[in-house]
């Protein structure tokens, strides 16, 4: 098993897990959420994926692990109290998303992944990033999945303390990122091969919008019974230990993107 290969794509950090076997190899892209674990390496430790035969190269979302104000998740948090939507959940998707064209060439021109159709994968708000890529790009994709996404802005929002004052910029902004919306789940069907990964006690409002996309898209759904919303320990930032939980997700993960993987 190789080390993990860590540096920047574009200035996004990554942390990528390589191949077994050596020459080009499929690129599978994933984004990590900003709930345990928050950072690119304690994604990659959570689900490394063992054993596919293709690059899983784990982007780094904003202002997380590398990217952190002062080593630490204070500043985020103080966006949170700021506007939780517009001046947290909302730009952070959105960035990840405007960044993700330049990180893939820079990863492309670092490591001998192939240059055919890659994977993607998101997990919590990185779930929207993942999304918006299906949904918002021509980039050719091979595969998708999603383990307790971001799927309706909107629930992520509803997940926090008191009524979101919205107005009409917020709206705009919360309706860009509703994938059950009939445009986007229209550019989701037949994209690529889907999976919806939702655990059985994740928050009430995502577990809804999983079942509600899968039935909607014809995605395949794995429902992770005694799985909440983390897949690691707190703090989440360093990579740790692989949950028993986390386990259970990585294995249907490899198995589903093994079936997809071209050639």
């Amino acid at each position: 098993m190789h080390p993990p290969i860590t540096g920047t794509a574009a200035g996004v950090p990554f942390t990528a897990l390589p191949p077994a076997g050596d020459g080009p190899a499929p690129l599978i892209l994933t984004w990590h959420m900003l709930d345990a674990p928050r950072s690119d390496a304690a994604f990659a430790a959570a689900l490394p994926m063992h054993g596919l035969p293709a690059w899983r190269v784990h982007l780094g979302m904003p202002m997380c692990g590398a990217r952190m104000v002062d080593g630490s998740m204070d500043a985020g948090m103080a966006l949170v109290r700021e506007d939780v939507l517009m001046s947290f959940l909302y730009p952070f998707a959105k960035q990840a998303a405007e960044e993700f064209p330049a990180a893939l060439a820079s990863i492309r021109d670092q490591l001998p992944v192939d240059d055919g159709p890659i994977g993607v994968l998101g997990g919590s708000l990185g779930g929207a990033v993942a999304l918006q890529v299906l949904a918002g790009t021509q980039v050719p994709v091979f595969a998708g999945a999603l383990v307790n996404a971001c799927i309706r802005m909107r629930s992520v929002v509803e997940l926090f303390p008191g009524d979101y004052p919205y107005d009409a910029e917020s709206e705009k902004a919360v309706e860009s990122m509703d994938f059950l919306a009939g445009t986007k789940t229209d550019a989701l069907t037949g994209r690529a091969p889907l999976l919806v990964v939702s655990g059985e006690e994740d928050h009430p409002g995502l577990r809804t919008d999983a079942l509600s996309l899968a039935d909607a898209t014809g995605a395949e759904l794995l429902s992770i019974p005694g799985l909440a919303h983390p897949l690691a320990e707190e703090p989440g930032i360093e990579p740790a230990p692989q949950l028993p939980l986390a386990r259970e997700v990585d294995a249907g993960l490899t198995e589903f993107f093994r079936r997809h993987l071209p050639g």
